[in-house]
């Protein structure tokens, strides 16, 4: 998604066609990603609990790699919106499948331990990809930026395939529609899962606002070249891999519940200055950059912990509750994408406000919900 962002305002001058004026048209390119993450990952986890991990993450980079070709020969806005939709449904069996595996092999502290390590590795992707799509747009146009992910989806089938082992259960559980819904329907009237889930989402949704519309608010508002662009995004990303490794070794000191208060602390904080400082109009790019950095350092802290205690307790259904975990905040994403497309005013506001309220929400579940059920 992060190497996208910089093709946004492109794609919405070249296809757009009369919408060319209107770039929240391209934007919903964003969207239907985020959908096709949504609906993917409801689909991967009960089904690599039944068939295994490994067959399913095939599969999963196959429609990837599929829809990747086809995207870079898309002639509409139209068709790459749906292209979108296929790619984000190929992409969801991977995160999916990476926190199941975490649970198969670790449990609590052990996962969140993992979980903040991965953060920090996967920090690295935020920060590379949006420079390396500014750069193929800049040399060959948005098209090089889908033989890109062409190469990436070939690159990780080859892993998969020839590095990577099994890790399920040997007990298959049943993927009838009724027994995952009763799957699922025990993963929420668990107040452990909830809470989690609750407090996670919210984080989560500030950083999709800042990843769906910082292309768009950013280059426009501020007059940034989709390169700048890159560059500051990546500098963003920074914040979460700094987060991850300290978060990583501060794992034996603090307990998880108290790196997910000072992580909901930290985000409540971030969110509060950028959404002040673009109500008074504040018009250069450190008043959007430094907020973001701090919110996604609280997010390193929050994230893999809130996950580590969503999933340990469900040591037999880590895929189905992996899903959840996955497809809420990226359901609810899309949506928000969406919303935050059509708010669109030229300005950095709409996208602030909404990750000031998120940070907030956060902050809030964390103390008056996390807290409770893990003392409780």
């Amino acid at each position: 998604m992060d190497m996208f962002l910089p093709s946004v305002p492109v794609i919405a001058h070249e296809l757009g066609g009369n919408a060319g004026a209107d770039p929240g048209a391209a934007q919903l390119a964003i969207t239907t990603y985020l959908l096709g993450l949504a609906i993917g990952q409801f689909l991967w986890g009960p089904v690599s609990d039944r068939y295994g991990r490994k067959p399913v993450l095939l599969a999963g980079m196959a429609l990837f790699l599929v829809s990747s070709v086809c995207g870079a020969a898309a002639g509409s806005i139209e068709s790459l919106v749906l292209l979108r939709f296929a790619q984000g449904l190929g992409m969801s069996s991977g995160p999916v499948i990476a926190r199941s595996i975490v649970r198969d092999l670790y449990a609590r502290e052990q996962a969140a331990h993992l979980l903040a390590r991965m953060m920090a590795v996967f920090g690295v992707i935020p920060v590379l990809a949006p420079l390396i799509g500014g750069q193929a747009i800049a040399l060959s146009g948005w098209p090089a930026v889908f033989w890109v992910y062409t190469a990436v989806a070939l690159a990780l089938l080859a892993a998969v395939g020839f590095g990577m082992g099994e890790t399920a259960p040997a007990e298959r559980p049943s993927i009838a529609p009724g027994r995952i819904a009763a799957n699922y329907a025990l993963l929420f009237g668990d107040s452990r899962f909830r809470a989690a889930l609750a407090t996670m989402v919210c984080a989560q949704m500030g950083v999709i606002a800042f990843v769906s519309s910082s292309a768009l608010a950013m280059v426009q508002a501020l007059s940034l070249t989709p390169t700048a662009f890159s560059v500051l995004f990546a500098a963003v990303m920074l914040g979460q891999i700094v987060g991850g490794l300290l978060g990583a070794r501060l794992v034996s000191r603090l307990g998880s519940a108290r790196r997910v208060r000072f992580g909901a602390a930290l985000v409540a904080i971030g969110g509060f200055m950028l959404a002040v400082l673009a109500l008074a109009g504040a018009p250069h790019w450190s008043a959007v950059v430094l907020p973001m950095v701090i919110y996604l350092f609280g997010c390193s802290f929050m994230i893999p912990n809130a996950t580590a205690a969503a999933l340990s307790p469900f040591p037999q259904m880590a895929g189905s509750a992996s899903s959840l975990l996955g497809a809420i905040p990226f359901g609810l994403g899309a949506l928000l994408s969406a919303g935050l497309a059509a708010a669109f005013d030229g300005s950095t506001r709409p996208m602030a406000l909404a990750i000031g309220a998120f940070g907030l929400c956060a902050f809030l579940s964390e103390k008056f919900y996390f807290r409770k059920s893990v003392h409780g």
